[in-house]
Formats: C-alpha cells, sequence, structure tokens
C-alpha cells in the first residue's frame, strides 16, 4: 500500500470516517508534492466535485492537522501553506521577491542547535522552521550559494518558482 491509499488508511485507523471530501483533500495535497493553500487545494477538491463547500476543506485541514498526517505553516505573507508531513522532517526558506518555497533539510540546522545550547544553555525546539530572505536567483548580486540538487522548489500555488 502506498501513495495516499496509505494516508487514508491512517484515518480510518484513528477512528475517522472516510469521506468523499476528505480523500479529495488528501489527494489534492499528496499529488501536489509540495505547499499549497487551503484556497488551491478547494480549487483541486471542487475539479472533482463543484459540490463541495470551501468550509468543508477548511476543517478537513484541520483534522488531518491535528492527526500529523498535513502540516501548516505561514508563507512570507502570512498565507497559510499545506503539506503532506509524512515526508522526512524539514524546514522552509522562503523568498520575500518570488515567493519561492524552498525545503531544507533538518540536518542544516544541527550546528544551530548545538551553538544555542552552547553560547546560551538553550535547548531549541527546531522541529520547523521558516527562514525569510531572497533566492539564489533573486540575489541582486548572484552572491547567494547555489542550491542543492536534491532541494525541492516551489511557489505558491505548487508550481516550480522559476519556471
Amino acid at each position: 500500500m502506498s501513495g495516499h491509499y496509505q494516508l487514508l488508511k491512517m484515518l480510518r485507523d484513528q477512528g475517522h470516517r472516510l469521506t468523499p471530501q476528505r480523500e479529495m483533500v488528501i489527494l489534492a495535497l499528496h499529488e501536489a508534492n509540495g505547499h499549497l493553500s487551503a484556497e488551491e487545494i478547494h480549487a483541486r477538491v471542487q475539479k472533482q466535485n463543484p459540490c463541495v463547500d470551501v468550509s468543508t476543506t477548511y476543517r478537513t485541514l484541520e483534522l488531518l492537522r491535528e492527526m500529523g498526517i498535513v502540516s501548516q505553516f505561514q508563507s512570507e505573507n502570512h498565507l497559510a501553506l499545506y503539506e503532506l508531513s509524512v515526508r522526512s522532517p524539514h524546514h522552509h526558506l522562503i523568498c520575500k521577491q518570488c515567493k519561492a518555497v524552498i525545503d531544507m533539510d533538518q540536518e542544516d540546522l544541527a550546528g544551530l542547535k548545538q551553538f544555542l545550547l552552547a553560547r546560551y544553555g538553550f535547548k531549541a525546539d527546531l522541529d520547523h522552521c521558516v527562514i525569510e530572505g531572497v533566492c539564489a536567483r533573486c540575489s541582486v548580486d548572484g552572491a547567494a550559494a547555489p542550491q542543492a540538487a536534491a532541494t525541492n522548489i516551489y511557489r505558491e500555488g505548487g508550481q516550480d518558482a522559476h519556471s
């Protein structure tokens, strides 16, 4: 069992009903393979069934977030973005110019966690960080470090940020 079917099984196994609306929301997130706003998820759901109300989409996203199936974070313009949280833990870099959302590996912040502990005696909870700045492509002087080949980059709406 793979893909969105495993997520649907998680929903049932935790005692929740598997409604067509919930399945459509999970499928929309699974097919996006990235970050989407509730409105974008709802638009994808409505392509399958125009009768689904936006409040149903929001309630489903909240349930999935509470269950740990979906994670939510705020974009640079304070828009809530959602993604499946069954992927490996990661953080987000958000470009203030093009609005690209770049996934950053968990290990990239290990040094920061150690630094904060050593310098301040502070045990940081770095489960999910959002760092705003300017991506390499938008950098005026072009001095930003090149992006790792395996890094996922999305613009709000699930599109490749620089296509």
